[in-house]
């Protein structure tokens, strides 16, 4: 379903980028609308698949996952149904954060957080050694975080 998103539409994306859990009422105040419309540009945004899911941001530092890692896979066999295979295999795994298919280079360019090097090595073996269509794996570790933004511009 296409949407052409307004520019009350923008505001909200905005706003609930910024803050999702402000309530209603207040994102009703920040974007100038009335809280009935504000509403219903929530639902219309959310039925249209624009806005995916609301949820809260951890500080990995805080929990005891400090170890960020991004990591570049290469396979053997590069069907589709290969690649398939390994999309849902590292679906199942709560450490990688993101996974990306990219060309040209690897096939898959993932980002990972774990608790710490032993953590991290105990995911690349059930991941990448134990997985015969794996071919090459390179891993970058981050030694700093200079900047990190869940918002798209709208």
């Amino acid at each position: 379903m296409d949407i052409v998103l307004g520019e009350l539409d923008r505001r909200i994306l905005n706003a609930l980028q910024a803050d999702a859990s402000q309530t209603n009422q207040q994102l009703a105040q920040q974007v100038h609308a009335s809280a009935p419309t504000c509403l219903r540009r929530v639902k219309r945004l959310t039925d249209a698949g624009v806005i995916l899911r609301q949820v809260a941001i951890v500080a990995p530092d805080k929990i005891g996952a400090g170890l960020a890692a991004i990591v570049e896979v290469t396979l053997d066999n590069q069907a589709d149904e290969r690649l398939q295979e390994f999309e849902e295999l590292v679906a199942q795994a709560p450490q990688l954060l993101q996974c990306y298919r990219v060309s040209p280079g690897p096939d898959f360019v993932l980002v990972v957080q774990a608790v710490d090097m032993a953590a991290y090595h105990a995911l690349a073996h059930q991941l990448f050694a134990a997985q015969k269509n794996v071919r090459n794996v390179r891993t970058y570790f981050s030694i700093y975080r200079s900047k990190f933004e869940t918002r798209i511009a709208v």
